[in-house]
This record gives structure tokens, C-alpha cells and sequence, in this order.
């Protein structure tokens, strides 16, 4: 089988000696692999090896996109959009972006907190009445749960860091994960956003807020908490805020039907488990802008969103936030306090601390996943992944429709790769 592979670099090596029409722009400068520290042979196996994931019908295709000292020196895109139809895979694919979603709503509620407006410590039950009685859980032995006074209320910090006690249901099997719905976007395709609130305030917390780091529902009642602040929905908060701004013309919340034939599609069945598998958001309309895990974008424009952040805030002169907005967003919120559950949902991930909606790492080693102290990192469910190392001044963002196990590997050989091509 041959690897359908789709190259900007080629693409302009061609012009440079022949008359032909101009290949489209590109999200940020190019620049050869090995003029920013990359060898010729370590790009080579990040190649091969995509192509054989795709010859092994192991995935319909990706498209990868790394910038080195803010320049981008690989811009791939490989095997199908969706392979049903032996449709090419391009740079400009649409993917659904998962959790992705949640460091752009965290990034967009920090900018109200630089206005003045967001106070990290205070309650969301400014906001949200109904938060203001909402009990803490205890799980009996019996299948059963009781309830007693929540001492300590839910902070928008809580939110961001995933401390706030608000968990997926889909996370656990206790009769306290059986009261919340599943995850993020199974919330989105049954609630508005009036209904979700209603309904997480009247579930029981599963930790104390500020005691522990579990995943849930934070980054969603943030981004509705962000709609009740400025009276808009979170997608044009979003592109006011942050899209417009880093030049993020494919992303959103809802896409156009113009644009249906370019979302990325899984293979009908999973090669690890032979069942049948499928992106719920690309077939079912959502009922509100679920800041937790339903935007789309293209690899394109996060790759922009990302250099952004390690830029400090800003691009092309443009500025989103403060640098030193940025590096209190990466910096390990868990201390030593709070209990750090990280690694029960991102296995190779041992020892990261967490930030406001992203992993940071604490040490060089532990981890399975190779980088340097101070990386930040977090991923999709559907097989979309990004991390930024700023010690190597490097953006990584890999985009595939891989809703499987098949995911997890591909975050681990996915950034072995990239490291192991780094000569300098």
C-alpha cells in the first residue's frame, strides 16, 4: 500500500526550479528540519513510521505539524481524511478537537482574569447559585451513597485544575460517578447549558473541592460560567478572545456544512478490538459550546494557539495574554497538598504536576514520556494530541481520528520520535 503523504517542503523544493502555482500558506515560517537541531534520518522515521501505521490499517491517516524555535520544520499530513472514500489526507483537515478544547477555555477565562474580573479564589457560586448547596458524596458498601455539608466551595482555580470534586461519570463506576453524565460531550448532546448547571449542582462531589485531582466537568461549567459573564456564547467569546487574534479561521464550536467533506474520519472498526467505532460530533449536533471537549480545529491552527503560549501570549504582535499570565497557566497548581491523580487518567504521565488545564511536568524522568522539566502538555480523546517544551522552544501537535486504546500508544511513540530526531 502506498502512503498517500501530502508535503509543503517538497511542494516549495518543486517551485524553487520549475513554474508552478504557489502551494498554500502555511501556519508559521518554514524551515528545514535540520537548520533547527533535527536530524535528516530522525525525520526520515517519524515518515516511516506514520506510514506504516497507515499501511497497517492501524489509522486512516494524521497530520503532524512541530515548530523548533518558532519555526516550522514538519507540516505532514499522511494517509486518509477518511479512508471510506480513499479520501487524501491534507494540512487543512478539520478534526474534532476533544479535550483539546479545555486549555482554549482556560485561556479565554484568563483573559477576563486579566481584566480584573475572574479572580481565581473566588466562587463560582457567584455565578452559580445553585452551587452553594451542593452536598459532598460518601459511597456506601451497599451500591448506595449519603450526603453531608461541603465545607469548602468550589473556586474557578478548582475548575481549571480539575479540583473542583466535579467528576465524569464515565470515570468510575460508584454510585456518585452514576449521578453525572459520562463525560463532556455526552453532556453536550442530551443538556443545554442551563440544564448541565442544574445538574451537576444537584449531584454530589466526589472529593472536597481543593483536595484532589480528579477529571470532570471544570473546564465546561468555566466556559458557561464565561457565557453568563459576557452574555454571549463561548464560541464568539473564543473567537473574539483568542481566534481572531492567532489567525484560528477553522476552529470553532460548529462548523459549516461548506465544510463537512474536510472533517477527519476513524476507520469503521477499531484495529485493536475488531468492534465498530465512530466520533459521536461529527453526526449529532451539541445544545451548548461544551468548553471540556467539543471544538473542531485543524492541526494548522493549534499549532498557531500553541506557539502562542510559548511564546508568552502572543503572535505576529498580536497578543492573547501576558507572558507572566502564561507562566502562572503552566505552572503545577497540586502542590503538595492536594492529592495528584494525574496519571490514573494519562498513564505515562507519573509525576506531572497540573497547571490551570494542562499537565506540567516536575521531573526529568518518572514519566514514561520523554521531554524536559516544565513541558505542559494535554490531549484528546479522539486522538489528537499537543504538548510544548519550552527548555527546546518546541511545539508539537499531532492530529488524528483515533478514538481507541490506539490513542495512548500514539501519544508515547508520537513523542519518542520527535525527541530521539533532536541532535542538539
Amino acid at each position: 500500500m502506498k502512503l498517500v503523504k501530502t508535503s509543503l517542503f517538497s511542494a516549495f523544493t518543486l517551485c524553487a526550479s520549475v513554474v508552478c502555482a504557489q502551494p498554500a500558506p502555511t501556519p508559521l515560517p518554514l524551515a528545514a528540519p535540520e537548520s533547527q537541531g533535527f536530524s535528516a534520518e530522525g525525520v526520515k522515521r517519524i515518515h516511516a513510521f506514520f506510514a506504516q501505521e497507515v499501511a497497517n490499517n492501524r489509522m486512516p491517516g494524521a497530520v503532524l505539524a512541530v515548530t523548533k524555535n518558532g519555526k516550522l520544520v514538519i507540516y505532514e499530513a499522511y494517509g486518509y481524511r477518511n479512508k471510506a472514500t480513499n479520501t487524501p489526507m491534507t494540512t487543512d483537515t478539520i478534526f474534532q478537537l476533544a479535550s483539546m478544547t479545555k486549555v482554549m477555555t482556560a485561556v479565554s477565562a484568563m483573559t477576563f482574569y486579566e481584566e480584573g474580573k475572574l479572580p481565581l479564589t473566588m466562587s463560582i457560586s457567584n455565578w452559580f447559585p445553585q452551587f452553594k448547596e451542593q452536598k459532598l458524596g460518601k459511597p456506601g458498601a451497599d451500591g448506595t451513597f449519603s450526603t453531608m455539608a461541603n465545607k469548602t466551595p468550589i473556586s474557578v482555580q478548582d475548575l481549571m485544575r480539575h479540583t473542583s470534586g466535579l467528576t465524569y461519570g464515565g470515570r468510575g463506576a460508584t454510585p456518585i460517578h452514576k449521578e453525572y453524565p459520562a463525560g463532556s460531550v455526552v453532556s453536550a448532546v442530551q443538556y443545554d447549558g442551563t440544564a448541565l448547571i442544574d445538574k451537576l449542582a444537584a449531584a454530589p462531589l466526589m472529593y472536597e473541592p481543593g483536595t484532589t485531582w480528579d477529571y470532570g466537568f471544570g473546564l465546561d461549567v468555566l466556559g458557561l460560567l464565561q457565557e453568563k459573564m459576557a452574555n454571549k456564547r463561548l464560541e464568539e467569546i473564543m473567537r473574539e478572545r483568542i481566534w481572531n487574534k492567532v489567525g484560528m479561521k477553522d476552529t470553532g464550536f460548529s462548523m459549516s456544512t461548506k465544510d463537512a467533506s474536510r472533517f477527519a474520519h476513524p476507520l469503521a472498526v477499531d484495529p485493536l478490538t475488531n468492534k465498530p467505532q465512530s466520533i459521536q460530533l461529527l453526526t449529532t449536533p451539541i445544545k451548548y459550546d461544551c468548553g471540556g471537549g467539543c471544538a473542531y480545529g485543524t492541526a494548522g491552527d493549534y499549532i498557531r494557539f500553541g506557539q502562542m503560549l510559548l511564546n508568552g501570549g502572543s503572535i505576529d504582535g498580536k497578543r492573547v495574554l501576558g507572558p507572566q499570565t502564561v507562566a502562572l497557566m503552566t505552572a503545577d497548581h497540586l502542590g503538595t497538598q492536594i492529592k495528584n491523580r494525574v496519571a490514573v487518567t494519562e498513564a505515562s504521565r507519573a509525576e506531572y504536576g497540573f497547571g490551570l488545564s494542562v499537565a506540567v511536568r516536575k521531573y526529568r524522568g518518572v514519566s514514561a514520556i520523554n521531554g524536559n522539566v516544565g513541558d505542559y502538555t494535554w490531549n484528546g480523546a479522539y486522538g489528537t494530541m499537543y504538548f510544548a517544551d519550552p527548555k527546546e522552544n518546541m511545539v508539537v501537535v499531532m492530529m488524528a481520528a483515533t478514538p481507541g486504546d490506539l490513542r495512548k500508544e500514539y501519544r508515547e511513540r508520537v513523542n519518542a520520535l520527535i525527541y530521539a530526531a533532536l541532535e542538539k
